[in-house]
């Protein structure tokens, strides 16, 4: 496609697009004019059914008047106001109604909030509270984090630094001190699990108890990993793996962070997957769902035992120095308001639960196509990996995701693994038509 033909084509020159192969997408752009539902519109006006919620994040449609409503009026009453040593109050309604659905148990809740404009600042904010943390309980020489082989926690400094993708990581420098676990990625022992978590690999949680061992425990202040690992292709916990992880972190005073930032908001068919793996961390972090997608922004959870230890000294002494221009901007807590009463109004935090079968079977239907040698799926989440074609790792996905955009799909790819994340106001048939769409494109590229 000849772009500088198309009369409602924009000028492509001067946007640097972000983790895009941007000479390669300008010669044959592929751009979303509109959106309404479980649909994307092209620039010709060609539906295209949004199979990865935009981005992980749209897990309520898209084009919600609701939100539309509340953000323009909360834009006509208060636009913006600073958030250090003041306050608006729709941050503080905001965050106590976070709090009633907080990750945790009842009487365990982590109903403390920070707000944050992003996943990526919220684990650096998170990141960041846990090494505050130990040095206000008298443990200041815990400053390293863990994190683990191919986890994904954003593009911060301290994000790429616990973070496991190697791409996002070698031309950066990272932060001294940062450790990982091994990935818990194992074809060989669990692929195709059916039914619940993969059966193999709890014991690799004791990579805790190696890097302990190795480092010092009074060197370590944290360890974060995400539930359920996303952007690295949708990598479930083996059985046993978390709740073992949450136990050699208590035992050394480590505090553990649970990577929600995708998880988060019903995507597992739980309010987060805290509560889905029934695993209480120390911090959560959140973003995505949390408005959405409408308007960036983020959130950091905190069990009160971490906030409450901050909060000593004099009272006129900040006590965390942090925070953000945009932490709790008016905007955004008005489309995270609105945007929690669909939640709650049409069941959505936990309508995941309810088409999770569905869901399994359609995607595991996808194991005869040629070339897959894995199918994960939980909640409304799967991942469909492919064997790589020889000396040329990931042009299998790409060519998949090229040619299901041209028949109206819209998918995820990372690597040679296809991750596929709908809107949780999905229904039965817009799941079977992703399946079957899927199946003759792989077929057909094959």
């Amino acid at each position: 496609m000849n772009h500088h033909a198309r009369p409602n084509m924009p000028a492509l020159d001067s946007y640097w697009m972000p983790f895009t192969a941007n000479r390669q997408f300008k010669q044959a752009p592929r751009l979303l004019a509109s959106a309404s539902g479980m649909y994307y519109a092209d620039m010709d006006g060609r539906c295209v059914l949004d199979g990865t919620a935009g981005l992980w994040c749209v897990n309520a449609g898209h084009g919600r008047r609701e939100i539309a409503s509340a953000v323009e009026r909360q834009l006509m009453t208060l636009d913006y106001a600073p958030s250090f040593q003041m306050g608006h109050p729709i941050a503080f309604e905001f965050a106590e109604r976070l709090a009633a659905i907080a990750p945790g148990p009842e009487g365990q809740k982590l109903d403390r909030v920070f707000f944050t404009g992003s996943g990526s600042e919220s684990v650096d904010t998170a990141l960041k509270i846990a090494v505050a943390y130990q040095r206000a309980i008298g443990q200041g020489t815990r400053t390293r984090l863990i994190g683990r082989e191919r986890g994904y926690h954003g593009v911060g400094f301290g994000g790429i630094s616990v973070g496991g993708l190697v791409n996002n990581r070698r031309v950066f420098p990272t932060l001294p001190g940062t450790d990982h676990l091994r990935h818990t990625h194992d074809i060989a022992r669990n692929a195709f699990t059916k039914d619940g978590l993969p059966k193999h690999g709890a014991e690799l949680a004791d990579d805790l108890e190696r890097l302990v061992a190795l480092h010092g425990t009074e060197t370590i202040a944290a360890v974060i990993v995400e539930p359920v690992a996303g952007s690295t292709g949708v990598l479930l916990p083996p059985e046993g793996y978390l709740q073992r992880l949450r136990e050699i972190a208590t035992r050394h005073g480590i505090l553990l962070i649970f990577d929600e930032v995708i998880t988060g908001f019903g995507r597992l068919g739980s309010p987060f997957a805290t509560d889905h793996f029934g695993v209480v961390p120390d911090l959560v972090t959140t973003a995505k769902g949390l408005t959405n997608g409408v308007i960036p922004m983020g959130a950091v959870f905190a069990g009160r035992h971490v906030h409450d230890a901050l909060m000593h000294g004099p009272e006129n002494a900040i006590e965390l120095f942090h925070g953000y221009t945009y932490s709790g901007h008016p905007a955004a807590c008005a489309a995270g308001l609105a945007t929690l009463d669909i939640y709650e109004s049409e069941g959505l935090l936990t309508r995941a639960g309810d088409l999770a079968a569905h869901w399994a079977k359609a995607m595991h239907a996808l194991a005869d196509a040629p070339h897959v040698v894995d199918v994960r799926t939980i909640g409304l989440v799967a991942g469909i990996e492919l064997q790589p074609r020889d000396g040329a790792p990931g042009t299998r996905a790409y060519d998949v995701f090229t040619e299901c955009l041209a028949r109206g799909l819209l998918i995820r790819v990372t690597g040679d693994i296809i991750a596929l994340s709908p809107p949780l106001i999905v229904e039965a048939g817009q799941i079977d038509e992703m399946a079957a769409t899927l199946a003759d494109v792989i077929d057909a590229t094959a």
